[in-house]
């Protein structure tokens, strides 16, 4: 854990530091002027800027955004503006020890000066509930200013009593327009810029600004690694980084929005949108038999009897996705995809069971009528079993006339067809059997 006596966070650093740090640390930006493509938040009049010309203590804070929006940085101006010990560590490699020992350390410090420190969390997700726990009472009597720092939404992954002490801001990925200018930025600026102006192509910045997905980190980052060549080249940027660094995690929010557009491109008929999420699954990782899993729901779920064909073709995608396996099952996850998406779309089946399921909880669950059950013994078949109940081969249209349902629910209509694809034909069926039942 990193504890630091308070400093002015922006003074020039000792040279020999200078020298080392990272071009992404460097251009790190010393006030919310140069913070690019945050206006929600940083702009004029918005809160957090209000906060901040009030120089007084500030209320705790969490940041939630992307990698490289901007989380750490507001985090060092807050405690800037204030005046109050910052004292900075991560939750991934602090525990609930390192928590303790600072807030005592802060506790000493308020005691001696009457102010609070400001512990500053990155990665505050990465904390499990008890460890949250831990900072209510010291926010509560306003030992310590919180500030938390998370890529995932707060709403899943931060106490409710802690998230409720706390003012969020939410920051988005930066624009390509932002990050190309970050760019521009690094390389004019004589001070903590690129120290070595190489040659550079537009075309290497353009695609750098596109690559990097809204992450000045990263951007900066692959920069400096191409410059260090000695010329900025489409080539280069692309040798070094070799793989879009896109942001994806398999079981966190990220990873339920993708599915969710996924699931709802196909619902919408539009096959070229959910190819497109489908890809964004596979090529970060995802597994092929979630996905596999995914397309047999929808199929039933969406599809349903206006194409009973989709079923098959789901759980023959599932069965060849176990079978061959990635990187080739990603050809029948395609298939399975773009049937479903452009298949008739029908909820009829699912909407059916829901409403019969309603009346199994909410009706008295009445015995099974006589003529249904079979009698298997000359006791039950005196009792009545079986008594009245017509086979329906040798009927005319292999129609029966008696009910099928418990005497307090004949009538009831669970299963609505739809007029789309199939179960066209289906209800054309439903409304002949119905006028013979009548007619007989």
């Amino acid at each position: 854990m990193l504890l630091c006596p308070r400093v002015d966070l922006f003074s020039k650093r000792p040279e020999e530091l200078a020298k080392t740090a990272p071009l992404a640390d460097r251009m790190r930006p010393r006030s919310l002027d140069e913070i690019l493509g945050q206006e929600a938040v940083v702009g004029a009049g918005k809160p957090l800027r209000r906060i901040l010309a009030k120089r007084g203590t500030p209320p705790s804070m969490i940041f939630w955004g992307p990698p490289g929006s901007g989380k750490t940085t507001l985090a060092r101006l807050v405690a800037a503006g204030s005046g109050l010990e910052f004292v900075p560590f991560s939750a991934v490699t602090s525990g609930i020890k390192e928590v303790r020992e600072a807030v005592e350390r802060a506790r000493a410090r308020r005691r001696e000066h009457g102010r609070p420190s400001i512990l500053f969390v990155d990665e505050i997700h990465r904390f499990n509930r008890a460890q949250q726990d831990a900072f209510l009472p010291h926010v509560e009597d306003g030992t310590i200013v919180l500030l938390g720092a998370t890529t995932e939404n707060p709403s899943f992954e931060v106490n409710s009593a802690l998230l409720s002490r706390c003012r969020v801001f939410v920051l988005a990925a930066l624009g390509e327009v932002e990050v190309r200018s970050l760019l521009d930025r690094a390389l004019a600026d004589p001070e903590r810029g690129l120290r070595e102006k190489p040659e550079v192509e537009p075309a290497a910045l353009d695609w750098v600004a596109n690559v990097a997905n809204g992450d000045a980190r990263q951007a900066l980052n692959l920069l400096e690694i191409a410059a260090s060549a000695g010329k900025v080249t489409l080539e280069a940027v692309k040798d070094a980084s070799q793989r879009r660094m896109a942001g994806y995690d398999r079981d966190r929010e990220e990873h339920y929005n993708v599915v969710s557009a996924f699931i709802k491109s196909m619902r919408g008929s539009d096959p070229d949108a959910a190819v497109y999420w489908l890809a964004r699954m596979l090529e970060n990782g995802e597994d092929p038999l979630f996905i596999a899993r995914r397309l047999v729901i929808f199929a039933s779920e969406d599809v349903g009897n206006a194409d009973p064909r989709g079923l098959m073709v789901a759980v023959a995608a599932r069965d060849a996705v176990d079978f061959v396996g990635m990187p080739e099952c990603f050809y029948a996850l395609s298939q399975a995809t773009t049937y479903l998406a452009t298949a008739a779309k029908s909820n009829a089946s699912g909407m059916a069971y829901l409403r019969a399921k309603e009346d199994v909880e909410s009706t008295r669950n009445d015995p099974v009528p006589l003529h249904l059950r079979n009698a298997v013994t000359p006791f039950m078949k005196g009792l009545g079993y079986g008594k009245g109940y017509q086979y329906a081969h040798e009927q005319e249209g292999a129609v029966v006339d008696h009910a099928h349902l418990p005497e307090g629910l004949v009538g009831r209509t669970y299963y609505e067809p739809t007029d789309r694809g199939h179960e066209k034909e289906i209800r054309r069926l439903m409304d002949e059997r119905t006028k013979k039942r009548r007619k007989s």
